[in-house]
């Protein structure tokens, strides 16, 4: 019992006016007091050994969060780091993409530039005889003469200039191709673009395989006229869809060996019209289509159905984010043995 209520039980007993009934109340009163009292210093012991534990658990736990804290600071470092190394990296791919597609180019580029001069060559070699003989006929006083001579050379260096034309427009569009895109948009030709493009990457695949030969469908909207739009990524975005159109016209015609090749006219497709507020550009083709399992991956970046070496993976995702960027939707419909028909739609903007 504790000590002051021993004192109190001592002193209850030594009462003598109190009667013996009394001082067994008082005394029971006094133990259930003690015990309470025993209760409430046992809890309180409790209490204090909870508050130490706590005290040690939330210091510890203090110390586990700051070092959790650091752990987080390191690891945001770490990711900054990674996120700067990822985006220099994918510039540089995105780079290598653009020089990729510039590949494929090379060869058109190669022919189409071919053509024009030989007409320059062609036209500067006969104003050349033409001009010899305007001097004859001058000294043999024919004016005449000279003046129609004279009107031939004019009209000759007319189609030179033309020609050169042709040819420096070639150069500064395979330039635009390469160059690091400025992201600015200009008032572009959207029929001649496309035009453009499709020969190109018609010629660039016949320079590397001569067997080829495709059926070219065109038809364009001359309503469109100029839009609005980055030339390179737009023509970027073509010349992706068209390569696809003829890689898969070619796969099909080579995997069709017991097939007769008169049973098969690989065609592509390319049509633009203008639909309300919108500029819709269509490249189809009669290739193998793309089979329903692979339809939902086709836009995603690396992914690629070409053989190793042959594809970045990135042609695709680039085109999709290209689109996106100007407004517009890229979209596929396919059907497995009958062809595959790629739909570009951007805004009409002029």
């Amino acid at each position: 019992m504790n000590q002051h209520l021993q004192h109190i039980q001592d002193f209850i007993e030594s009462l003598n006016h109190l009667s013996e009934e009394d001082k067994a109340a008082l005394l029971k009163s006094l133990k259930s007091a003690d015990k309470d009292l025993l209760i409430s210093e046992f809890k309180l012991e409790r209490t204090e050994k909870v508050k130490r534990t706590t005290a040690i658990l939330l210091e510890e736990t203090i110390e586990e969060l700051e070092l959790k804290r650091k752990a987080i600071e390191d690891s945001n470092e770490a990711l900054q780091k990674s996120l700067k190394e990822l985006k220099a990296a994918q510039s540089q791919l995105i780079q290598s993409e653009k020089m990729a597609s510039l590949g494929e180019l090379t060869a058109g580029i190669a022919h189409e530039i071919q053509n024009p001069l030989n007409f320059v060559n062609n036209f500067s070699e006969v104003s050349k005889e033409l001009l010899e003989e305007m001097l004859e006929e001058i000294q043999n006083g024919d004016m005449e003469e000279v003046n129609a001579i004279a009107q031939d050379v004019i009209e000759n260096l007319e189609k030179i200039n033309h020609h050169g034309q042709r040819a420096d427009g070639i150069v500064k569009g395979m330039l635009q191709h390469s160059r690091k895109n400025s992201g600015e948009k200009e008032a572009t030709d959207i029929n001649v673009l496309v035009d453009e493009y499709l020969r190109l990457a018609y010629h660039g695949l016949r320079a590397k395989d001569k067997s080829f030969n495709a059926q070219l469908e065109t038809k364009y909207d001359d309503s469109i006229g100029k839009q609005s739009i980055v030339p390179q990524d737009i023509g970027r975005v073509v010349l992706n869809l068209i390569t696809n159109a003829f890689y898969a016209c070619n796969q099909r015609l080579h995997t069709k060996a017991d097939i007769k090749k008169n049973e098969y006219q690989p065609t592509v497709s390319v049509h633009t019209q203008k639909i309300n507020q919108s500029v819709e550009i269509s490249v189809e083709d009669n290739g193998n289509g793309i089979p329903k399992d692979i339809v939902a991956k086709i836009f995603q970046p690396f992914f690629t159905t070409k053989p190793t070496g042959q594809g970045t993976g990135l042609g695709l995702s680039l085109s999709y984010d290209i689109i996106k960027a100007h407004g517009g939707e890229l979209n596929v419909e396919t059907e497995e043995g009958k062809g595959t028909k790629f739909i570009i739609t951007i805004p009409t903007t002029l």
